[in-house]
């Protein structure tokens, strides 16, 4: 058999044979990945939104942890990347959320302090006990042995969103050595002025229900006052959605009846008269859940507080205004 000379080529027919080959191998493993993907997702259809989720926490520069206390199993965020020493600021979020309302801010505060944003037990990835009480005063003893886990030898700088507010409230009154400063950012927990909101959640409704694509829509107009900043949920990640709050509807009541309804509703107000640490009390003016009007009755509790009010935003003030927000804390920590 003749060598090939240096100076010759391969022929057509050796060339297009083998490429074919690959172009179909690759076309085959391709193909299998997708089934794989969509076996995967047929089992486990909300993995495209932890997926998401997944994305955003490491776009904030943040990983994930877990830690098991008692008969809860924690899921959450944090971020190491401040000088040593720093304190530590921990964020709660709201009803109906996740730690992953808290990201935009927490991008931001990540290199100046470090930063721990959990799943509230019985939300997001933490665990949910059947039949466990989810409402203010449990919450926020179960905030307190969280915060002496991952905060062992210095009081923290602890945050709450809405019903996170309430929680907050009530561990920064009845926990003062476990808080050195507080912010209560859109908080529940007092009796505002009457919006559609309150008057439904009075009437045993739940205004954040979401069932199917108009209530969804409703849900998203309600928390959101900005445009701008209101989530697009594209399909099919919006039926993935609608179908885990109907799996979630009945806690969501459970919880809604005892912190919007029950005995402990304005707990947290009330106890907010026993916060003697530095406070920052902030509110968007077009709330629409929690009535900027509660501001001023926080502030009547909690004399000491730095009052913030924002314009052109709604609950979300953490998703729509994260650099407010930050700003805000950021005072709040380096005050005098």
């Amino acid at each position: 058999m003749r060598e090939r000379g240096r100076g010759e080529g391969l022929r057509n027919d050796e060339v297009t044979v083998p490429r074919h080959r690959r172009l179909r191998l690759v076309s085959i493993a391709v193909l299998a990945l997708l089934l794989l993907a969509a076996a995967f997702l047929w089992h486990n259809p909300y993995a495209l939104i932890s997926g998401d989720f997944t994305r955003q926490r490491i776009a904030a520069g943040l990983s994930k942890a877990g830690v098991r206390i008692g008969d809860d199993h924690w899921v959450y965020a944090y971020g190491d990347d401040a000088p040593p020493g720093a304190p530590t600021v921990v964020m709660l979020h709201g009803f109906t959320g996740s730690k992953e309302n808290w990201f935009p801010v927490a991008r931001l505060l990540r290199e100046l302090y470090r930063v721990v944003v959990p799943d509230l037990p019985g939300w997001g990835e933490s665990n949910r006990i059947d039949g466990a009480d989810y409402g203010f005063l449990a919450q926020s003893g179960r905030v307190a042995r969280f915060l002496d886990t991952v905060s062992p030898n210095e009081p923290v700088v602890l945050l709450g969103h809405s019903m996170g507010g309430g929680v907050a409230a009530l561990t920064a009154a009845r926990h003062p050595a476990r808080v050195a400063r507080v912010g209560l950012i859109d908080a529940a927990g007092v009796r505002f002025d009457d919006n559609r909101f309150g008057i439904e959640v009075l009437a045993g409704k739940n205004p954040f229900a979401v069932y199917d694509e108009a209530s969804l829509q409703r849900y998203l107009d309600t928390v959101f006052f900005n445009e701008a900043a209101k989530p697009t949920i594209p399909w099919p990640a919006d039926r993935i959605y609608i179908a885990r709050r109907r799996e979630d509807a009945a806690f969501e009541q459970r919880v809604l009846d005892r912190i919007g309804r029950g005995d402990e509703r304005f707990l947290p107000g009330e106890d907010a008269a026993n916060i003697r640490q530095p406070t920052l009390l902030l509110w968007c003016r077009q709330d629409a859940v929690i009535d900027a009007s509660a501001l001023a009755l926080y502030a009547r509790r909690i004399p000491q507080a730095r009052r913030v009010m924002l314009d052109g935003c709604g609950h979300m003030s953490i998703l729509e205004k994260p650099e407010a927000v930050a700003g805000a804390v950021v005072e709040l920590i380096e005050q005098d």
